[in-house]
């Protein structure tokens, strides 16, 4: 078990060492691959010298686990791992998950609700002196005052409320380097307050000028406007090249968040991705049946980091940033070359891609210049007019690991930004997309058709969707290959109502689509979208959003993507009845949805209501009976005429007396 850091007080002593320099509390189970952000943080400090053991899902009930180790001689980092722990924890309906992906033999409940906080709680009493800092993504996005969708209420900053010493905000590995040099040269935690990509608490009379300030803790706990508002502030200082220091009051102290770090360059990338990694889990878990995480990774590889498509539902834009960095086409190579050395590799390399797979290079030269532009988007509504789009780098780079020996295919299996793609007038990459590396199925995010909800989703108009695919099925049949696109669609974002989700299952229908996985909107911390949810506003043009809230409404939207299902039925025609949309519950060929028995009992107590009301100028039909409604004659026996009469009018099953059909 050399090859892997010590997770226990045995591996520290078989290595010689009476302490270690950082002792990296995680969520997770221990993987040593560059997915798992606790493996990069360190193996990063390993390979600067220092001496790092690593604990991981420390049961918080036994002191002696964390004291195992004693005190580390620079400090504590703690994540709650991979995902922020309530979201790995409990579904959107807020129930709880039954397997946790990233604990060993996928057991739920190793780790704590809210992790980061209590993981530094208990250090911080049992070691009151050390240096305490938090990291990944749960402390990331929890940084400010935020909105928590499981407690429904305002938190306020994760620092405050754990009682660490800083945050780590974002990638981190700028931070944790200096971090690191600057305890080692003996300054004490509480003096680093300057490195960008770090928070820390300070008092007012200790800022220094040149700051943005939000509206405090206190204020978007009670006012839903300060909080979109402060959303808007803190998001324009998101970006590295040009963001400020932002605080934010708590009490009778600041929260500060220093400027971004820089984004890590080609160079950097290659290094971090070089250091020697073991791509597995601890050998201590095989007896448990491994972590179910490593399979989606173990054989795929990174190439990128950013993301400039930046949707309001997404995480990565505030976590990893919207600037595009890459790995060297020969750091990439050589990975796939060592990874067919691997005595479990089959040939198969599963993904390569990132946040976005085909982004490769800058949006356009100003986001060098200057960074990216302050409120606006890239892609959406519409491209940019100075967007660069370029596939030719990533081509090459697939087509090059195509060839290395031992490789029989190289697969992108999500994250094409198709939109991205549609603008690119060179159609070679696509062309090698779809002969080359498609699995079968690629995964797509349309997420919507509705304008206005894809304007909220900062989403492009479902035509750039349509486009594609379109494109996609006849390169596919031009080179005779059984291919899909399997779409990802959320329901209940922001911006949705019954109206539009009966649009989207009117589109699905169109398209002949029948999708087996939908997501329900997360309101996960820190995201605009989120804000749109909490306050019913679009924090930079304050306008209000329509938000579905009630739990019966978000089943009825999520259940009309999937009308086709026999167990929605209920749910489908209910919501059709209540969005004034009858015309599509019956037989007809635009219809969604055949009546369960309690919709067929509604729609003909409103065609017998409807006859009972008495009509001027009745006509008398032949075949009708005196004061019959107008256009209710008799059922002609065969013909168009039968199939349209049985459309408007239904049948009566036999005994049954439920109606069949509708209008």
């Amino acid at each position: 078990m050399r090859d892997f850091l010590p997770i226990c007080r045995a591996d520290m002593e078989a290595r010689g060492w009476e302490q270690v320099d950082f002792v990296y509390i995680s969520g997770d189970s221990y993987i040593d691959h560059p997915s798992f952000g606790a493996a990069i943080i360190t193996r990063l400090l390993e390979d600067r010298g220092y001496r790092v053991a690593i604990l991981p899902q420390p049961d918080i009930g036994d002191e002696a686990v964390f004291t195992q180790f004693g005190t580390p001689r620079l400090g504590f980092m703690i994540s709650s791992g991979n995902v922020d722990s309530m979201v790995n924890h409990y579904t959107v309906a807020k129930k709880r998950r039954s397997t946790d992906f990233y604990t060993a033999g996928g057991e739920m409940g190793r780790r704590p609700d809210r992790a980061v906080t209590v993981y530094t709680r208990t250090v911080r009493r049992l070691y009151p002196q050390s240096a305490i800092i938090i990291g990944g993504v749960e402390a990331s996005l929890r940084r400010f005052a935020h909105y928590d969708y499981w407690d429904d209420k305002v938190r306020p900053s994760i620092l405050a409320d754990s009682g660490a010493d800083l945050i780590s905000y974002g990638m981190g590995e700028y931070q944790t380097i200096e971090l690191a040099d600057r305890l080692a040269a003996g300054e004490p935690i509480s003096a680093i307050t300057d490195v960008r990509g770090t928070c820390y608490m300070t008092t007012r009379d200790q800022l220094a000028p040149g700051f943005v300030e939000c509206a405090s803790f206190e204020k978007v706990r009670e006012n839903k406007l300060s909080y979109a508002k402060a959303t808007a502030i803190q998001y324009g200082e998101f970006d590295y090249a040009r963001g400020r220091t932002v605080v934010q009051k708590h009490g009778d102290r600041v929260l500060v968040q220093n400027p971004p770090a820089k984004p890590l360059d080609t160079e950097m990338l290659d290094y971090v991705y070089a250091l020697p990694y073991q791509r597995t889990y601890h050998p201590s878990y095989e007896k448990l049946g491994g972590v179910p995480a490593i399979k989606e990774v173990e054989f795929s590889i990174i190439h990128n980091r950013g993301c400039f498509g930046a949707c309001n539902f997404c995480a990565i834009a505030v976590h990893q940033g919207r600037h595009i960095t890459c790995r060297s086409t020969q750091s990439v190579l050589k990975e796939a070359k060592a990874l067919t050395e691997n005595p479990r590799f089959k040939g198969y390399i599963h993904d390569v891609g990132g946040p976005t797979a085909n982004f490769r290079q800058p949006s356009c030269s100003g986001q060098l210049e200057r960074g990216m532009c302050k409120n606006k988007k890239c892609l959406a509504p519409t491209p940019c007019p100075r967007l660069q789009v370029d596939h030719r780098e990533y081509d090459e780079l697939l087509s090059d690991m195509r060839k290395i020996p031992g490789i029989k295919k190289v697969f992108v299996r999500s994250g094409i930004r198709f939109d991205y793609l549609n603008l690119d007038k060179d159609q070679s990459f696509f062309d090698h997309l779809v002969a080359h590396h498609v699995s079968g199925q690629l995964k797509v995010a349309p997420e919507h058709c509705s304008a206005g909800v894809l304007a909220a989703m900062g989403k492009p108009a479902i035509a750039a969707y349509k486009r594609f695919q379109s494109q996609f099925y006849k390169k596919t049949a031009k080179i005779g290959k059984k291919q899909y696109l399997v779409p990802y669609l959320m329901s209940s974002h922001p911006g949705s109502g019954l109206k539009e989700a009966i649009d989207l299952a009117l589109f699905l229908k169109e398209e002949g689509l029948h999708p087996q996985q939908v997501q329900d909107f997360y309101p996960t911390p820190n995201t605009v979208s989120t804000c749109m949810y909490y306050t019913g506003l679009d924090p930079f043009t304050l306008q209000p959003v329509y938000v579905a809230t009630d739990p019966h409404e978000k089943a009825m939207q999520r259940a009309l993507i999937q009308y086709f299902l026999p167990q929605n039925r209920a749910l489908v025609c209910e919501a059709l009845l209540r969005a004034g949309r009858a015309d599509l519950i019956g037989v007809g060929k635009n219809c969604l949805v055949r009546p369960d028995q309690k919709t067929a009992a509604i729609l003909q107590a409103r065609r017998e209501k409807a006859q009972q009301r008495p009509q001027k100028g009745r006509d008398r039909r032949p075949g009708g009976k005196k004061g019959s409604p107008a256009g209710r004659g008799k059922k002609p026996a065969t013909g168009k005429g039968a199939d349209r009469w049985q459309a408007q009018n239904g049948s009566r099953k036999s005994g049954g007396g439920q109606r069949k059909g509708g209008r």
